[in-house]
């Protein structure tokens, strides 16, 4: 699994949840998909990253997030 750390400092939780596509994952090989099958797929396995995100966020969790995105 691919970890990002850009906002270890700050102690903001990221996570990868899809890092390989689907189409590449065991349990679809029976379809015979390779890879380059689905190009923006795979571009988003490289680059997609997941921001908490939730109703229970304070303003200053939000803002602390979103200035650690921006000096990243």
């Amino acid at each position: 699994m691919k970890i990002c750390y850009f906002a270890n400092a700050a102690s903001i939780q990221t996570m990868v949840y899809y890092p390989l596509s689907l189409h590449l994952q065991e349990v679809y090989k029976y379809l015979k998909h390779k890879s380059g099958d689905f190009p923006q797929s795979e571009q988003a396995q490289e680059q997609v990253l997941t921001l908490p995100i939730y109703p229970e966020l304070s303003e200053e969790q939000i803002e602390l997030v979103v200035k650690s995105v921006r000096n990243s």
